[in-house]
């Protein structure tokens, strides 16, 4: 009994402390909805306001846990979200589909990463090469690996 108390407070935690990243990453509700009382200042207790509502819609079944159904029932919502928006941006020719043209994008341009962790300009990328752009992603991520929340 203990252990589920604690790992739905854990799972409790993470939706809270990631509700602000995760807004942002997904476009979430702009500053006035945040600003619940309109004070013109979003503050903690409104940032965890805004997650116990999130996890609230997720626990479905109001039994106050986050159950693995309802963890990927939420997480099949955000893809979908987010996909849809995907083909919303790149779809150049509004046919529904994404072709491999549409999903090129000039920021994710392959040559320009490669040449950017090519430090010596050698035209192949050293292991050395390798891990030294693997510690640059991390650091923009805020010390997290690919993956990670």
């Amino acid at each position: 009994m203990k252990r589920t108390t604690f790992i739905a407070a854990i799972v409790a935690a993470a939706v809270g402390l990631t509700t602000l990243s995760a807004m942002a990453r997904e476009r979430g509700p702009d500053f006035a909805t945040l600003d619940a009382d309109g004070n013109g200042e979003v503050t903690l207790s409104e940032l965890q306001a805004r997650g116990d509502a999130r996890f609230e819609t997720a626990d479905t079944d109001g039994d106050g846990f986050l159950s693995l159904a309802e963890l990927e029932a939420a997480g099949q919502e955000r893809a979908g979200d987010r996909a849809a928006r995907m083909l919303e941006r790149m779809d150049a020719n509004d046919d529904g589909k994404l072709s491999a043209d549409e999903m090129k994008s000039p920021r994710r341009d392959p040559a320009r990463m490669f040449d950017r962790i090519d430090a010596d300009g050698s035209g192949g990328i050293s292991e050395e090469e390798f891990q030294e752009a693997r510690a640059k992603m991390e650091e923009r991520r805020g010390g997290k690996k690919r993956g990670d929340n």
